[in-house]
């Protein structure tokens, strides 16, 4: 039956281990490459077919003969994976002296926070969440309960617990010191201890806008961040590290973390050592992007407000380089801090991305394909391929032309559920 995707109830897109769906569509973006006129056949527990050829019989029901739906005018494509978030944080709060209340509430305050966050960042189309660290167990908290209930209702989630930092050193406000662990085999065998999926490091301090460069001397030295490499892969943990500065850059590489978060001031030779080593890189533009942009608000002069332009075009011009040699380049938005909410604020660092030169299918790979394939998540999204779970996104908007289409309401199914997509900006709580 051939249908507009607007007209379609989102329950008739229900799926069953006994009664699966088949869906034909105009295009399918499978995580990697796009599909023109396209199958996929899914159930609650996974995707049983997906490409161009007809399903097989095994895949449908029994009898069946033609699609439930037939969709020429939309896209399917996997439900968004946003690889750097910190969900103990509501980003959307743009006032500071309202922001730093959220400092002063109890962990039981914020938990609840993040909990209801969790369905509006579904119904945007994220269906999966690598939390980036607190210090508060929020992240920990939802990752077991995910993992205990496994809901449909809200994203994936996985969490490294508390960052691992150094006393006095930036990163006390999601992290937890080195020091007070006793020595860093103590501190990574904590975390392990506590349930993190992965282990964050800390590995420099943040960019100094009034200076336009990393000021401080990286945090951790590459003999220790090597260290930190080699135990958490004893645990059988992967780490990713807060790391901007040429310096602390080179720290990286050389310990040979699984994924370089920001990464502000890398140069042309330090990202051919990133690709040669699989060293993912999620570049995050959207926190200094709110710093231009708001830059009044802030309170930021004319001097600083160049010096943020420069460092945007210049890590715009490392991004569309790191595109054409080849490195793993990872979508993740830092939401949770200021200015970035959770959700929006990951579709706004998508759009930022393509506006540094990426395709918008470059961009949607960054955001399923190339972190399912390197982050080592618990479970098979990021991907329409038989046997990964059915979590997508169907769309009348042609996503495959511009990202910015991604704000258009879609369909979210999660393991088989449907859900109506969409949320209100405007909405406290993100």
């Amino acid at each position: 039956m051939s249908a507009i995707l607007s007209e379609i109830d989102p329950a008739s897109l229900q799926a069953k281990s006994l009664r699966p769906v088949w869906l034909r569509v105009g295009w399918l973006f499978d995580g990697e490459q796009v599909v023109r006129d396209a199958h996929l056949v899914y159930d609650d527990l996974a995707i049983r077919h997906a490409g161009a050829a007809s399903p097989p019989a095994t895949a449908i029901r029994s009898g069946q003969d033609e699609p439930d739906l037939h969709l020429p005018g939309s896209t399917i494509l996997p439900g968004l994976i946003e690889s750097h978030a910190h969900l103990f944080l509501e980003g959307g709060e743009k006032r500071p002296d309202v922001r730093a209340r959220q400092f002063t509430r109890t962990d039981s305050e914020l938990l609840a926070d993040a909990e209801r966050r969790l369905p509006r960042i579904l119904r945007l189309g994220v269906t999966a969440i690598r939390d980036a660290g607190d210090r508060n167990g929020v992240g920990l908290a939802l990752q077991r309960r995910y993992r205990m209930h496994s809901p449909t209702t809200v994203p994936y989630l996985d969490s490294p617990g508390a960052a691992i930092h150094h006393r006095g050193r930036y990163g006390a406000f999601m992290g937890r010191a080195v020091e007070d662990d006793g020595s860093l085999d103590r501190a990574i065998a904590a975390r392990v201890g506590d349930g993190a999926h992965r282990i964050k490091l800390l590995a420099t301090g943040i960019i100094n806008f009034e200076k336009g460069a990393v000021t401080a001397k990286p945090q951790m030295p590459a003999e220790e961040l090597l260290r930190a490499v080699s135990l958490a892969r004893a645990h059988g943990r992967q780490t990713f590290a807060h790391c901007s500065g040429a310096d602390g850059v080179d720290n990286c590489l050389a310990a040979g973390v699984d994924s370089i978060e920001h990464g502000f001031f890398v140069n042309e030779e330090q990202l051919a050592r990133m690709r040669d080593r699989d060293i993912a890189w999620v570049p995050t533009f959207a926190p200094v992007q709110f710093q231009l942009d708001h830059a009044a608000a802030l309170g930021w002069d004319t001097r600083v407000q160049e010096q943020l332009r420069r460092i945007l075009d210049a890590h715009a011009r490392s991004l569309a380089h790191a595109a054409r040699i080849g490195v793993r380049i990872v979508a993740g938005s830092d939401a949770g801090s200021q200015g970035v909410p959770h959700g929006h604020g990951f579709l706004r660092e998508l759009e930022l991305m393509e506006s540094a030169g990426l395709s918008a299918v470059q961009v949607l790979h960054a955001a399923t394909g190339a972190p399912a394939a390197r982050l080592q998540f618990a479970e098979d999204f990021g991907v329409l391929r038989r046997a990964a779970k059915a979590r997508f996104l169907i769309t009348p908007a042609s996503v495959l032309q511009s990202v910015s289409h991604l704000r258009v309401a879609a369909i979210v199914v999660f393991d088989g559920t449907a859900h109506a997509g969409g949320d209100n900006p405007a909405e406290p709580g993100l």
